[in-house]
């Protein structure tokens, strides 16, 4: 494994005349999905559309929020809150302002985050754990572009583009009720997915190498680097914390290494026990599928590919107890796709609703 830097990273497009850049660097993508994700950011980002972000904590769901906002042409501010830090009891104040008066120690009259991202973006992280009775005044302030300060009865107009953002899965908690379904589609006009870090392993060098860069300035390190070693164990390290974990490893390994120089001791990564095992079962289960597939193409049972298909559904689909959301989620594939083949097999009565 070379220890020297690429020769170049991904250049992305620009932001439009006139928007703010970018703060700091552009986002290191050389992995072939994340490639893929920023030039579909940069598409969705003239739109105008809300955008609904979903992937696990530390993918770095605020940076694809600020690359919207960067590159969409608005000249307003770009405002993240997030909804996970509500309290209760101030959270329609903390959303939508209120006059003096509105409520115990509200001394003064104060514009909520809506009013403080007008002209711009407001990034709603952790959007499902907004509490309901928010949620339908969220609604309404979407549908009719005003805000109503608490204690006030006079509109104020806004002009916000909304990009939300959660680690959740909203589709379940719009199925139980804990999220509203007409809120869920107002958000949901274009959705953008963050793979996780160990699934876009070409970032991880790339990013680590930039972390080293920014926080060897803070600690006075001249030139800092990976030994082949260090690498190799970034790179076979599943990542559980994302981008953020691995932000945090460099940083703390600059500290204890003033040197500069990164080894596999210096690293603090967190074992994961049982990973190995589960990686085995894995490879073990496609190798048996494997020979049997074989055996069968060998054969002369006709129709295989249906055979397959269906014996793999109705496994799939009795595994998660006739839950169609949880069978997709299990198969990696849409929903929509899970009721045609449970209709298509007759897995269940017409009249299914889950």
């Amino acid at each position: 494994m070379s220890e020297s830097h690429p020769r170049t990273l991904l250049a992305f497009p620009p932001p439009v005349p006139n928007t703010p850049t970018l703060k700091g660097r552009p986002p290191i993508a050389l992995d072939p999905r994340s490639v893929q994700l920023y030039e579909r950011l940069s598409r969705l980002a003239l739109s105008g559309a809300s955008v609904m972000i979903t992937g696990e904590t530390g993918t770095g769901k605020e940076l694809a929020a600020r690359y919207l906002h960067d590159h969409s042409g608005v000249t307003g501010p770009f405002v993240a809150v997030n909804c996970g830090a509500f309290n209760d009891t101030l959270a329609e104040a903390d959303l939508f302002g209120h006059e003096s008066g509105a409520f115990t120690g509200a001394q003064h009259a104060r514009a909520g985050w809506f009013e403080a991202a007008d002209g711009g973006t407001l990034f709603l992280d952790e959007i499902g754990e907004m509490p309901l009775g928010l949620q339908v005044k969220l609604l309404r302030v979407l549908q009719e572009g005003q805000v109503v300060r608490l204690g006030s009865r006079k509109p104020v107009s806004v002009n916000v583009r909304i990009i939300a953002a959660t680690n959740r899965e909203l589709d379940a908690a719009v199925e139980s009720r804990a999220f509203r379904s007409d809120l869920y589609y107002r958000l949901h006009v274009a959705s953008v997915q963050l793979l996780p870090l160990r699934e876009r392993a070409g970032d991880i060098l790339p990013l680590a190498r930039h972390f080293l860069d920014a926080h060897r300035r803070k600690l006075g390190i001249d030139r800092p680097r990976l030994t082949t070693g260090a690498e190799q164990a970034l790179l076979e390290y599943d990542w559980p914390g994302n981008v953020r974990e691995l932000e945090n490893v460099v940083q703390s390994a600059l500290i204890d290494a003033p040197d500069g120089l990164l080894d596999t001791g210096d690293l603090s990564l967190t074992k994961r026990p049982g990973r190995p095992k589960a990686v085995s079962v894995a490879e073990d289960a496609s190798e048996s599928i494997s020979r049997a597939l074989r055996r069968l193409l060998e054969s002369d049972v006709a129709d295989i590919y249906e055979r397959v298909e269906r014996l793999m559904m109705t496994m799939a689909f009795e595994h998660c107890d006739g839950n169609t959301f949880r069978t997709a989620k299990r198969l990696g594939i849409s929903r929509t796709m899970v009721r045609a083949q449970v209709k298509r097999f007759s897995l269940l009565a017409p009249d299914f609703s889950n």
